[in-house]
């Protein structure tokens, strides 16, 4: 890109031709380091997956294209909209793919940028909640300067280990503003 063409960031609803790329990204080691499941996820798993939350209307997943090239992954669910409009979300990039382009930090930066906007805008939620481990302090660092708010850490048992859970939430009223 020279200096004067502008970085595009897009979410768009994943489709059957996506799914490809969405397992193998969230297989790759980076992502299964700062995920609940560890264990590479099988295709049979992914099929499994897909085929429930692709038509689930508590659901909602996202595919992250920046600059034309599909890169990332976002998840809404346990979305009630109606009464408080609540729902929780996740994500994860092609962390390898990024990586080799240099472009780790823009497209973090990005796919949550995004993600609050069509969280708050797009679904109008009135509170957005997710969860992050403990020991991924860039991400709680970055959830804060987004304005998320950590809840009360809790044990869980996953994939065989114990594991830290931090709740974090952001109410409408205190996101940032472009």
């Amino acid at each position: 890109m020279n200096g004067k063409e502008r970085e595009t960031h897009v979410l768009r609803e994943a489709t059957a031709d996506d799914v490809h790329l969405m397992l193998s990204w969230r297989n790759q080691e980076t992502n299964r380091q700062v995920s609940k499941t560890r264990h590479e996820i099988t295709p049979e798993e992914h099929a499994r997956w897909w085929s429930a939350v692709r038509d689930d209307p508590s659901r909602r997943v996202l595919m992250y294209v920046r600059d034309d090239r599909p890169c990332g992954v976002v998840t809404f669910f346990d979305l009630r909209l109606d009464g408080p409009r609540t729902g929780a979300w996740g994500f994860y990039l092609d962390a390898d793919g990024l990586d080799r382009r240099g472009e780790t930090l823009p497209a973090w930066l990005g796919v949550m940028r995004e993600a609050v906007e069509y969280a708050f805008d797009g679904l109008h939620l009135d509170r957005l909640d997710g969860e992050v481990l403990s020991h991924n302090t860039v991400v709680r660092q970055m959830n804060r300067r987004f304005r998320f708010v950590e809840g009360t850490p809790r044990q869980e048992l996953s994939d065989g280990r114990d594991i830290t859970v931090i709740p974090i939430s952001l109410a409408r009223a205190d996101r940032r503003q472009r």
